[in-house]
């Protein structure tokens, strides 16, 4: 198993838990729990490779499936230990778009796409399973508003760029990179920083 690999499963297994948290939150029952977390954390990918015009990795691969399951057996047994579900959902999801933001880059570059491309690439495949859970929950998605959330899968596009052109081996990359997103997002989160208002008040 090499590193992409690795990261895709760990970023299933992390937006797989956010959609279970976040349906759980919204006192579904099991069923609607596990269609969520599945909608979650296969809705970025999906897009990712209909857009790249590759095989669907979760259909070719089954083990997706059975990892995003496993996820929502672990999250409906240990919800006690989650603490509180708003904190554990951020920070799923969180962990989850700074994984897939490296995912989608690596799959844009093994076609040879420009930068710019495997940048957009890359941040739709993080957000895009978001706006599904969301969308689903009847909640405006992250996304779409003032919070630092598609810019901080950007900046860590920008990094994994910066940090190829500097020659740092793919797996500390990755991992560098993954940590940007994670790192922009929580400081974002803790400092209250957000994106212009266009809009005037009142």
């Amino acid at each position: 198993m090499n590193y992409v690999e690795i990261i895709d499963i760990l970023g299933t297994i992390a937006f797989a838990i956010s959609g279970a948290l976040a349906s759980m939150k919204k006192k579904m029952d099991v069923f609607g729990i596990l269609i969520i977390a599945f909608a979650t954390a296969v809705g970025g990918g999906t897009l990712r490779d209909v857009l790249l015009d590759v095989p669907i990795t979760w259909m070719r691969n089954t083990t997706y499936v059975y990892i995003i399951i496993a996820s929502v057996i672990f999250t409906l047994i240990f919800r006690s230990k989650l603490g509180y579900l708003r904190t554990s959902l951020f920070l799923f999801d969180t962990i989850g778009i700074g994984l897939y933001t490296v995912i989608g880059i690596q799959k844009g570059i093994g076609l040879e796409l420009p930068i710019v491309i495997c940048i957009a690439i890359g941040t739709m495949s993080a957000c895009f399973g978001g706006v599904i859970r969301d969308t689903l929950l009847n909640e405006i998605p992250v996304i779409f508003r003032k919070e630092v959330y598609a810019t901080a899968c950007i900046l860590g596009g920008v990094s994994f760029f910066v940090l190829q052109a500097l020659n740092v081996s793919d797996g500390i990359n990755y991992i560098v990179s993954g940590l940007v997103v994670i790192a922009i997002r929580l400081i974002a989160v803790i400092f209250k920083v957000q994106l212009p208002n266009i809009y005037k008040e009142g």
